[in-house]
C-alpha cells in the first residue's frame, strides 16, 4: 500500500530527529554543513519515520477490514513475503522472507492483509523472535482460525556488516498455534510447502 507523506512524516518530529542527527554527524567528525551532508539529517529523519511507521498501524484492524465468512477448512499459505525490519539493538536493517499460513474456522481474510500485517510489525524497532510471535498472535486473535504458522528467514546486517561479519548467516524463527502446534503432520505440510 502506498502512503502519503502526511501519513508517515510529522514535520515537528522530522525537525527534532534531524537536529539530533546533525549533532551525531559532528560527533563522528563530520561537517554537517558541507554540500553532501546539508540535507542528510532531514533525509535520515524521514527514513527513520518510514522504517518505524508500523507504530501507527493496527494489525488486527487490517485483518478486520477484509473479513469474509467462507466454508473453507484447508491451509491458506502466503509465502515469500518480503520482509524489511530494523534491529532494535543496533538500529540496522534485517531483511528476509516471511511465510504465513492459517487454517480457517469459518472466516478468511484478504490475502494482501496477511502481507500488510507482516509489514505493520516489521516496520518497528524489532527483534526477529518477537516479530515472529507478533504476526502469529495478531492473526490468531483477530481471525480465530484453527491454527497459525509463521516462519521468518532473515539476514541481519548487525551480524553481516559489523560484529562477527558473517555475510552468509541466515536466522530462522518460527511460531505456531493451534493445530500447527498440536499436529505434526499439519506442521510438516506447512514446512514442506514453504521450502518448495
Amino acid at each position: 500500500m502506498a502512503y502519503s507523506k502526511e501519513e508517515i512524516y510529522d514535520e515537528k518530529t522530522t525537525r527534532e530527529i534531524a537536529e539530533h542527527y546533525r549533532s551525531i554527524l559532528e560527533l563522528l567528525g563530520e561537517d554537517p554543513s558541507r554540500e553532501g551532508l546539508v540535507k542528510t539529517p532531514e533525509r535520515v529523519a524521514k527514513a527513520l519515520q518510514f522504517l518505524t511507521k508500523g507504530y501507527g498501524e493496527d494489525g488486527g484492524e487490517i485483518i478486520r477490514s477484509a473479513l469474509f465468512e467462507e466454508d473453507y477448512s484447508q491451509m491458506v499459505l502466503v509465502k515469500d513475503i518480503d520482509l524489511y525490519s530494523t534491529c532494535e539493538h543496533h538500529v540496522m536493517p534485517f531483511i528476509g522472507k516471511c511465510h504465513v499460513a492459517y487454517i480457517p474456522d469459518g472466516k478468511i481474510t484478504g490475502l494482501s492483509k496477511i502481507a500488510r500485517v507482516v509489514e505493520t510489525y516489521a516496520r518497528r524497532l524489532q527483534v526477529q523472535e518477537r516479530l515472529t510471535m507478533q504476526i502469529r498472535d495478531c492473526i490468531q486473535q483477530t481471525l480465530q482460525p484453527r491454527g497459525v504458522a509463521v516462519v521468518i528467514e532473515a539476514s541481519h546486517t548487525c551480524m553481516t556488516l559489523r560484529g562477527v561479519q558473517k555475510a552468509n548467516a541466515i536466522t530462522t524463527t518460527s511460531a505456531f498455534s493451534g493445530i500447527f502446534l498440536k499436529d505434526e503432520r499439519t506442521r510438516n505440510e506447512f514446512l514442506n510447502l514453504i521450502h518448495h
